[in-house]
């Protein structure tokens, strides 16, 4: 599997961000074709004290042939785009890929 990880920084407004991300973002991203599994996480602390993150989302794919495919779909464009107009100062993006051990 692998997946595309956001980590999202702090927002100013919390109670903006929240509701522009669960009631517009996340339903938008979970149109992207190929999608297997969404996770969203709020970041509640660090073992090492405070943290600048906030929100942490993790999107599953079968494979990179799975993913790059994905991200030419309209639905990840627009996906994309939104990200970009809402958080795109906050968003850090990753390419992540399960090891079994």
């Amino acid at each position: 599997m692998v997946k595309l990880i956001a980590l999202y920084k702090t927002p100013e407004d919390k109670e903006a961000f929240d509701k522009h991300y669960f009631e517009v973002h996340a339903p938008l991203t979970a149109k992207i074709p190929g999608l297997r599994e969404m996770k969203v996480s709020k970041i509640v602390g660090s073992p090492m004290g405070k943290t600048d993150y906030y929100l942490q989302c993790e999107m599953y794919y079968d494979s990179h042939e799975a993913f790059k495919a994905a991200m030419k779909t309209d639905e990840a464009k627009t996906s994309g785009k939104d990200l970009m107009g809402f958080a795109g100062h906050l968003v850090t993006l990753l390419i992540g890929e399960d090891v079994n051990e």
